[in-house]
């Protein structure tokens, strides 16, 4: 048998979905628990809210979706077909919200909540493992959602929600960011163990001019920190190779492709040479960043505390 269609709704067929949704969501347990008990009184006690209430949002919502959820029988109830139909998905919207709302709840819980924290390629081998691993001595069961990717793409989802913080460079200027620099990290000229700069252990940038450069591609950090250093030693880097990871530079001056400004590797690479560059000076700060205004959790508040106290020894190298 067909449900009734009522002739007079709020909300016509082509009314905005995002509007319904608004007007239907705090009326949606109420339709539940009284399809559950197929009593008005019943279902009014079991959730504690007066009877007038429950009955004008019954009506209310029945009126917002212009159709007969329940057919009255004196004080008790029953579901129509449409009602039936509307229930199972309401159920599975409800248990949803639930769901949703004891994943925040454990995500924002001091002793075992989640931080999404975000750095750089090149401290994912050491700097960090070591970060996380002194922070669980005094935290042990906070969980950690980590994401190694390159300065502007951190920003990105620091922006859209997606991180909490993040160790970046160089320092972002930014209204909407907070940034706290922590420590820098000397960077270095990296040439093939046979070059003819090989044999010293200092050198000046400019005396590099000439070379041919493998870097990081645009958008990178550690890009614009080159691009930058070479300038101010008076030239412009002639690139031949751009990729995504320093250790892969570091594999294409080992090859004899170019030279490289990289900071130290972890473990020694056969086949280059890593010179100090003297002029000019040639490091990369590593900030700690956050979205400025956004309310932490109590697990990211202890994390982000215990990066600033480690300001001046973030780096083990």
């Amino acid at each position: 048998m067909e449900h009734q269609q009522r002739s007079q709704g709020n909300l016509s067929p082509s009314s905005d979905t995002e509007a319904i949704v608004l007007s239907l969501v705090p009326r949606l347990a109420h339709f539940a628990g009284v399809a559950r008990t197929e009593h008005v009184t019943r279902a009014a006690h079991e959730m504690r809210v007066p009877q007038s209430t429950l009955s004008r949002a019954l009506v209310r919502l029945e009126q917002d979706l212009g159709v007969d959820l329940f057919a009255r029988h004196g004080r008790t109830v029953s579901l129509t077909p449409a009602g039936r139909a509307f229930l199972g998905s309401v159920e599975r919207a409800l248990a949803e919200i639930g769901r949703a709302v004891e994943e925040v709840r454990a995500d924002a819980d001091p002793a075992t909540g989640k931080v999404a924290f975000g750095f750089l390629h090149t401290m994912g081998a050491e700097t960090v493992p070591g970060l996380l691993q002194a922070f669980r001595a005094d935290h042990p069961r906070v969980r950690f959602s980590l994401v190694q990717t390159y300065g502007e793409a951190m920003l990105e989802r620091l922006r859209a929600g997606e991180l909490d913080l993040c160790l970046t460079s160089p320092v972002p200027d930014a209204p909407d960011l907070v940034a706290r620099r922590l420590d820098e990290q000397k960077l270095y000229l990296v040439v093939p163990a046979d070059h003819r700069l090989a044999v010293r252990r200092r050198v000046r940038l400019a005396e590099a001019a000439e070379e041919t450069f493998v870097t990081l591609e645009a958008g990178y950090g550690l890009r614009r920190i080159t691009d930058a250093a070479c300038l101010e030693a008076g030239f412009k880097p002639r690139v031949a190779f751009e990729g995504e990871e320093a250790e892969t530079l570091r594999g294409l001056v080992a090859a004899g492709l170019g030279v490289a400004l990289l900071p130290p590797p972890v473990f020694p690479r056969p086949g280059v040479v890593e010179l100090a560059v003297t002029a000019p000076r040639a490091v990369r700060e590593i900030a700690l960043t956050w979205l400025d205004g956004h309310p932490d959790t109590p697990p990211v508040t202890a994390f982000k505390n215990f990066l600033l106290s480690r300001k001046g020894n973030l780096l083990t190298q």
